[in-house]
């Protein structure tokens, strides 16, 4: 199975990160972390995604706050999918790092998911890898069936107690 490569700018996005790390981990897929910068560690960056293919990463999930370039720099130098994570900053709340992350230039795309959305990159991710695994597609599945037996569950619940 290929593996999913986490990029974040900074340790302060590890929070966000450790909620796609849990997920992965959920679905037992092969993932790497690693902190590189857009401004500070540019050609660290630029060499992860130029090798992440022959590393054998499928997909490539950046975290970054503020000016968010780390998903736009990394999806640069790769073909690979890019998921962006716009991270929350004492700023503007997230909102200048998602229209960091979201506004590519046509020819660059950038898969964006919520601000602080780790859960949701780490599941966007394995669908992307699941077209290939079929275990990992039902995982995907019974996760999705599971989740929402639990909503069902509170529903009943809330009509007992109304």
């Amino acid at each position: 199975m290929k593996k999913v490569g986490i990029v974040m700018g900074s340790d302060s996005d590890l929070p966000i990160i450790k909620k796609a790390t849990d997920m992965l981990k959920s679905l037992d897929m092969p993932f790497e972390v690693h902190i590189y910068s857009a401004h500070r560690t540019p050609v660290e960056a630029r060499d992860f995604a130029l090798n992440a293919a022959d590393n054998g990463f499928g997909v490539l999930i950046c975290a970054a706050g503020m000016a968010a370039h780390l998903a736009g720099a990394i999806a640069a130098n790769t073909t690979l999918p890019v998921i962006g994570i716009p991270c929350s900053s004492s700023n503007l709340d997230g909102m200048d790092a998602l229209l960091s992350t979201v506004m590519m230039p046509t020819g660059i795309p950038v898969a964006t998911v919520a601000i602080n959305g780790g859960a949701n990159a780490a599941l966007l991710a394995a669908q992307i890898i699941a077209l290939g695994e079929p275990e990992l597609a039902k995982k995907l599945a019974d996760k999705r069936a599971a989740d929402a037996a639990k909503v069902l569950e509170k529903d009943a619940s809330v009509m007992e107690k109304l």
